[in-house]
């Protein structure tokens, strides 16, 4: 149970730690600074859908399934797809390029609409955290603490930017530090929520364990090509954020493999 809790609360501090930036910077993140750490996000939620999310799925059914273990994890892969996509159009939000403001519903501001962008993704990443812990918590695969940990520290480390993304731009807009670090801390919390709902409810559907796996990186690689490779991509020196994408992508591949 304690290594369990640890998981949960290590992708919460993450977010922390990058809101707590406001404390340290006097203008908000430059753009070169936001592609860099961006593309190491991306580069980090690619390799943990792979290494952490899908190769388990399959893993679980080559026993049962042979060759035919691409199944659950092929399902569970394009359903997460869809369903983040239905919620990106359910959810009224703002992409990570701020400077693309148009057609934001009037009552809501930017900065409002930049929060509800953080949220959204912490959900496929939350979930992800919690379908992990629950196949350590309920022995189902091979999945070991240890890996799972990985995972939760993956995630800690390409939640930081998105905790600075947050709480930099509002102390811009005149708020103060403390409250623009609180709202940057809260923006992550539908990410220790969403996993601890994920272990409750695999509770439930133990044998379906390979497609909540798939889903939650089919959720996590929707969030990476719809808004961060984009983000990472524009302007000039475009470069910078490819760069930065491997070296999160080998990152999280060392830490799954090492650990795991």
């Amino acid at each position: 149970m304690n290594d369990i809790i640890t998981g949960l609360s290590v992708p919460f501090l993450g977010t922390s730690l990058g809101a707590a930036c406001v404390f340290l910077m006097k203008n908000e993140m430059n753009k070169t600074m936001q592609r860099i750490l961006t593309g190491f996000a991306a580069g980090v939620m690619t390799a943990a859908s792979v290494w952490s999310l899908l190769i388990p799925a399959i893993e679980q059914n080559e026993d049962s399934m042979g060759r035919l273990a691409f199944i659950p994890a092929a399902v569970g892969f394009l359903v997460g797809i869809f369903f983040l996509l239905l919620l990106d159009r359910l959810i009224p939000h703002l992409h990570f390029d701020s400077d693309k403001a148009e057609g934001l519903k009037a009552h809501l501001s930017k900065n409002t609409m930049l929060m509800l962008a953080v949220t959204l993704h912490n959900i496929p990443e939350g979930m992800a955290v919690g379908v992990v812990y629950a196949g350590l918590y309920y022995h189902s695969g091979d999945i070991t603490a240890a890996a799972a940990f990985a995972l939760a520290l993956g995630i800690a480390i390409q939640n930081f930017p998105e905790g600075a993304i947050i709480s930099m731009p509002l102390k811009a807009d005149g708020m103060s530090k403390p409250k623009a670090f609180l709202l940057g801390v809260l923006s992550g919390a539908a990410e220790p929520a969403g996993a601890v709902l994920t272990i409750l409810a695999a509770g439930l559907v133990v044998p379906l364990m390979p497609y909540l796996l798939s889903f939650a990186a089919g959720a996590m690689m929707y969030v990476v090509v719809e808004e961060l490779i984009p983000e990472m991509s524009s302007g000039e020196h475009s470069n910078t954020g490819t760069v930065s994408f491997a070296f999160g992508f080998a990152a999280m591949m060392i830490l799954d493999v090492a650990l795991g």
